[in-house]
């Protein structure tokens, strides 16, 4: 019932915040209650429940463009970067990037500014922190293997 109430309550303030066009809220629908649920996918199975809280960004990463432009974003000086950054290493309009950004944000990946008329971008730490969590299996010896380095 607590994650019903969590969820109705952070679905008003995302459309409160839609509805007013404000770019200050940081709020992304089940981001809470998802990352609150990362444990090691290994260390023991997740409930339907849970598997629900973190989709939300697993989905918004499935796409090449936003998981290009979530490692330009984590790679970029200072963490942090505005669309005006990121348009030159893409071959789409800006209303298209823009677009991916939001669907990142939404998903609780990216937290966004708005600093006269550009928007800054930067990765949520414990949305990046819980999801290399989420992966983890515990086993450091294989880790190499699986990024190209040898045994």
């Amino acid at each position: 019932m607590l994650m019903s109430v969590n969820v109705a309550l952070c679905i008003d303030v995302c459309q409160h915040s839609r509805m007013s066009k404000s770019l200050q809220s940081d709020c992304a629908p089940f981001t809470a209650d998802g990352l609150a649920c990362c444990v090691p996918l290994a260390r023991e199975p997740i409930s339907a429940e849970q598997a629900a809280g973190v989709v939300a960004m697993l989905k918004a990463m499935a796409d090449p463009a936003r998981l290009r432009l979530l490692s330009l974003v984590l790679s970029h000086e200072g963490g942090e970067a505005c669309v005006c950054d990121l348009l030159p290493h893409f071959d789409l309009s800006q209303p298209t990037i823009s677009h991916h950004l939001k669907v990142l944000h939404e998903a609780g990946l990216l937290n966004r500014e708005k600093r006269g008329t550009w928007v800054y971008y930067i990765a949520r730490p414990e949305a990046m922190a819980a999801l290399g969590a989420l992966f983890a299996t515990g086993n450091t010896a294989n880790s190499n293997e699986l990024v190209g380095g040898s045994a």
